[in-house]
């Protein structure tokens, strides 16, 4: 099988690089295997499969376990191991930290082997969307007028009730007295949620809020997200390597970080 690996196919690499990696200090968990049961996969075996699908833009864990048992390079690369799709994301959950300290790792070797020109960054960024809708994410202000609307509509349909009340034989506007209760019922329910997310978008001293996922944000209009992250990349010129990332939830891409250079490597 070695035949079919080319001695420049970055596979090589991969192997190579991750090997050359203190797993344990860089906070991979199950680095030693147990001394009872079966013995689990290599967190290094995991990384290389992860590395080799960022590389491959294969980010699903279910395309990654096809790819274990279809594709010579990753059957190279992993000895003909194939864990499953449930392994794989696991693994990338559990170990998130710990990828940081692997691209950290990545950096100073790109220094090392001189591929850094250290002349000129390009930095840039985009926006991705989280699985946050619009309608889950709530600003003070949002809040205020959500309230101000709701209270509109509890007073008018009060109001269609007494109405209702003076004159039992002619229903009211908008339905029966039944499903004015209903109505006015709902928006008590609603508002007595907008009272508790108040509370604790006062209390947690933000901007905004998000129900589904917390460290989102609402981004810019302009940027076609609606609640998301902005990630910011700087880039080396000489041979196109990343030099730092950072995925942040402000909304901005100005701030005194930016200026002032420490969001840079």
């Amino acid at each position: 099988m070695d035949d079919y690996v080319g001695s420049d196919n970055v596979v090589r690499f991969i192997d190579a690089f991750v090997d050359g990696l203190d797993l344990k200090a860089a906070g991979f968990g199950r680095v030693q295997a147990k001394t009872t049961g079966r013995p689990g996969y290599d967190p290094a075996d995991l990384l290389k499969l992860y590395i080799y699908g960022y590389l491959n833009r294969v980010r699903s864990s279910r395309r990654l376990e096809a790819e274990a048992r279809r594709n010579l390079e990753v059957i190279w690369l992993l000895r003909r191991l194939t864990p499953d799709f449930k392994t794989i994301a696991d693994f990338r959950r559990d170990n998130r930290t710990a990828f940081r300290q692997v691209f950290r790792e990545f950096v100073v070797l790109c220094r090392e082997l001189e591929l850094f020109g250290r002349e000129l960054i390009a930095v840039d960024g985009t926006r991705i969307k989280a699985v946050n809708s619009r309608e889950r994410n709530f600003t003070r202000a949002k809040l205020v007028k959500a309230m101000a609307e709701g209270d509109e509509r509890l007073a008018r349909y009060l109001k269609q009730l007494d109405e209702a009340d003076k004159d039992s034989e002619d229903a009211p506007e908008g339905g029966t007295v039944e499903r004015l209760q209903e109505k006015i019922a709902a928006i008590r329910e609603r508002r007595k949620r907008l009272d508790d997310h108040a509370k604790v978008l006062a209390d947690s001293g933000e901007d905004q809020i998000s129900l589904t996922d917390p460290d989102a944000r609402a981004m810019h209009s302009s940027s076609r997200v609606g609640v998301g992250y902005n990630i910011q990349i700087a880039v080396d010129i000489k041979h196109k390597l990343i030099a730092e990332q950072q995925v942040h939830n402000k909304v901005s891409d100005l701030g005194p970080a930016d200026r002032d250079g420490r969001g840079c490597a």
